[in-house]
């Protein structure tokens, strides 16, 4: 058979065709498990990652048509292969219709069994690989998001492309606001995970007695209001990425159950007697320092080492003020979206104000203080006197940094070279937006008619993240 090696789920209420299918797939290479109800099948089907699942149609205690439904539902990705007597094949057309690959009449022979898996797999290798191809310029937006030119930000953009093809944990720290589930995804989207799920998590958000639940899901009847069985994040991330924010809210306790879960790749239901097995990738973040944390003893020292494989450091936005411009104006394009403002710009005194600024909420505060002002400000350009008092009132126009006043030589060099960075890159802007105005946001055009090479004009736009979309 051509098929690589596969998972494959066996999901029937005969133990002899169990067995049967377990011996003829082994044969081919496969690691095959099985189960030998419907119920329990649909939750191993739908924690456990498999590349395919086989289900008899006829079980006691769930018939397959529902078996395979509920699968579905849950995981659309699913392949499966209906097992049916020829009593039944009918059914198993239909089953074929709802999204089953094929089904298998029994008696069947080794290989029929073997032909029919090694079909399905290979009609999912290659809706994988079309989904990735597809997903190739899904994957170049995500990293276009992140704006700016600054030098930190082309580093963080070299790194994500490095670490994104691997399997291993990454834990994001920075302040709050820096935009660390933006870079969690950016590695999803460029990895192999990419068709699969990306499940962002605010731990902070989740009610510190709910956490164990919402993380690894629980059976009916475990605590008060569980009135069905609901899988959790980790089952729902199975084959992708699980992102968990503000991982530092996580108590002493349920530390333990995370590093078990990481270690072993199986979960346990809060209430259930049974683990699961779950594939999946772990990026986690805080704006905490977990090292100071684990000298306290406030944070597990084999989970800080578990998760802190590959660390990833967000610089704040007062020590990378060279990408205010190129976020402020995206930002402004956002919020005008949908709306009738004519706002389109800011004034140089206003930016350089934006630029001064400390930012002390970083990324996120600054578009928030965009939207506001898109949505207060009349007129084309927002000025100085538009600002928050905040902003309005800072004095120094160099570009924000630890202290305001350089206290030597060399430093006072850097914040001349940056203050002249940030000079220029307004001008730069202006001028690739009045050439693109004149010429009808013809690229060509423009560029000739300011005697610039295409490519080299088509290049500083992309410096400042300038498209068509940004036409007025």
């Amino acid at each position: 058979m051509n098929a690589k090696p596969a998972r494959i789920l066996v999901i029937d209420d005969e133990k002899v065709v169990c067995i049967s299918c377990v011996r003829i797939l082994e044969e081919e290479g496969h690691q095959v498990e099985y189960v030998l109800s419907g119920r329990e099948g649909v939750e191993r089907a739908v924690q456990g990652g498999y590349d395919l699942v086989l289900i008899d149609l006829k079980m006691p205690d769930l018939p397959g048509q529902e078996v395979l439904a509920q699968i579905k539902e849950r995981r659309p990705d699913a392949v499966a292969i209906m097992i049916t007597g020829y009593a039944t094949i009918q059914t198993s057309i239909e089953c074929v219709k709802k999204g089953a690959f094929d089904y298998i009449p029994k008696p069947f022979t080794p290989e029929e069994l073997a032909l029919s898996v090694d079909k399905a797999l290979e009609q999912r290798a290659l809706r994988r690989e079309n989904e990735y191809l597809k997903g190739e310029l899904g994957r170049s937006q995500t990293l276009g998001q992140l704006i700016g030119c600054s030098e930190a930000m082309d580093e963080l953009r070299k790194q994500i492309l490095k670490v994104a093809p691997s399997e291993f944990n990454v834990l994001i720290t920075g302040e709050s606001g820096t935009g660390k589930e933006l870079i969690a995804e950016a590695i999803h989207q460029n990895s192999a995970r990419a068709a699969g799920p990306f499940v962002a998590v605010d731990l902070s958000a989740l009610s510190p007695n709910l956490v164990e639940s919402e993380l690894f899901g629980h059976v009916k009847g475990s605590f008060t209001g569980a009135t069905q069985d609901r899988p959790g994040y980790f089952a729902a991330a199975a084959g992708g990425t699980l992102f968990l924010d503000e991982v530092s809210n996580v108590d002493l306790h349920l530390q333990g159950k995370l590093l078990r879960a990481l270690e072993s790749r199986r979960i346990r239901p809060v209430g259930g007697d049974q683990d699961h097995p779950v594939e999946i990738r772990l990026i986690t973040a805080t704006n905490k320092d977990l090292a100071k944390m684990v000298e306290r003893n406030e944070f597990r020292e084999d989970l800080y080492y578990r998760i802190n494989v590959i660390p990833i450091l967000l610089a704040p936005l007062r020590e990378r003020t060279d990408d205010i411009p190129a976020l402020a104006t995206k930002f402004l394009k956002d919020a005008r979206s949908g709306t009738s403002t004519s706002v389109h710009g800011f004034t140089t005194e206003a930016m350089a104000k934006l630029i001064a600024y400390r930012w002390p909420g970083n990324v996120r505060e600054l578009k928030n203080i965009i939207d506001r002002l898109v949505a207060t400000v009349d007129g084309e350009l927002i000025g100085l006197a538009h600002l928050p008092p905040e902003i309005a009132a800072v004095h120094n126009v160099l570009p924000a940094s630890r202290v305001d006043v350089p206290a030597s030589a060399e430093e006072l060099k850097e914040a001349k070279r940056r203050l002249k960075e940030m000079v220029y890159a307004q001008v730069e802007r202006q001028f690739l937006f009045k050439a693109l105005e004149d010429a009808g946001w013809n690229i060509s055009r423009a560029a000739a008619a300011v005697g610039m090479q295409r490519p080299n004009f088509h290049a500083l736009m992309r410096k400042y993240g300038i498209t068509s979309d940004d036409r007025s």
